[in-house]
Parts: C-alpha cells; structure tokens; sequence
C-alpha cells in the first residue's frame, strides 16, 4: 500500500495527514477555513487520492499558517507514500477548463522541487480566504513533495474559478504522475537509476 500518515506540530499549527494513493478520491479535511476545505476536497477527489487532514491552527492571526503547513505536510506525505518512486508514471499533465477560467498543469515528480506560477487572482479575497494563499500552499506543497509544478492560467476572471480550476488541474495531473506505469512497474523512471 502506498499510503502515509504525517503528524506536524509547531507554535502555529497542529496537523495531521492521512493519503493512500491507490484510494479512490474520498476526503475528510478540517482545517478551520472553509474555502480552504473545499479545495483540498477537490484535489483528492480529482487525484484519486485518498486524503484524511485534520488542522488546529492561529485562525485568530489568519489563515496563512493553517494553509502552509497542510501544503508542507501533504508535500512531505505524498513523498513518503511515493517511495522511491519505483514504477510510478513520474508526469503528468492537464488542461482544465472551469466555466471562465482554464489553468494548465505539468509536473514532474523529480525529487527536484520548483513551482512556476503563471497564474494571477483578481481579487483578494474569495469569501474571507486571502487569494494569495493559494501560491503558498503550491508554494510548500512542491517544496516538501519534491515536485516540479508549472501553472499557468490560460484564461479567467473569477477568483473561485480560477483557484478551484488551478487546483483540480495539479489533481488530474498528479493522478497520472502516481499511477504505475503497467509496462515499467518494476523500474525507476529515470535513467539515473534514482529519483
């Protein structure tokens, strides 16, 4: 089974993570910020990933270290549950479009961790969720799970949209990257022998 249980506790935030990889898109995510739910809810249900994350954080001060943390705890889950990375299909990509926005996915599950973000929010708020924190989490989420994440929005002018589109993208293109690969189940895909 490739699953992985993280337990994250620092003076901001309290977190614990659940995944299994080879589940089949339920979620259970209290994190105390609502908006914030919903896109994790998403992002296991498109991924096909099984994703358990319960969060106590300093909601009091905002919500930025709530949503960092979950993205550094996931990260470093994803990674556990990953292994060495034996058989995986290793990329994947998508193209989501969500009514006035489209964000286009590509990722690598290198080991070797970057993010380009392409993608701007038109406002600053959807509901009380500060927009900008949809990077950060991307931000720590390829950071800790060793990912290269390319975003770039095609098209949008709903916040909303725009996120949850963003988010279902690395979903659909992370289901892929984590799916073994039936003709080298059995080998590292890379030439180096290691990810």
């Amino acid at each position: 089974m490739r699953t992985a249980s993280i337990s994250r506790k620092t003076a901001e935030t309290d977190i614990a993570v659940e995944i299994n990889l080879d589940g089949t898109g339920t979620y259970k995510n209290e994190t105390g910020v609502g908006f914030f739910d919903h896109m994790l809810d998403q992002l296991a249900r498109h991924a096909l990933i099984d994703i358990t994350t319960r969060c106590s954080g300093d909601l009091h001060i905002d919500d930025h270290h709530t949503v960092e943390d979950v993205g550094i705890a996931l990260g470093q889950a994803l990674a556990q549950a990953l292994g060495d990375k034996r058989g995986i299909r290793r990329y994947g990509e998508c193209s989501l479009p969500m009514d006035d926005a489209q964000v286009r996915c590509a990722l690598d599950l290198s080991g070797r961790p970057f993010l380009v973000w392409n993608v701007t929010l038109p406002t600053q708020k959807i509901g009380t969720f500060d927009t900008e924190l949809v990077r950060e989490f991307f931000q720590a989420f390829a950071t800790h799970g060793g990912i290269t994440l390319h975003l770039d929005q095609v098209h949008g002018i709903n916040s909303h949209h725009i996120a949850e589109a963003a988010f279902k993208a690395v979903a659909r293109a992370l289901r892929v990257a984590v799916e073994t690969d039936p003709r080298k189940a059995d080998a590292i895909p890379s030439t180096k022998g290691t990810l």
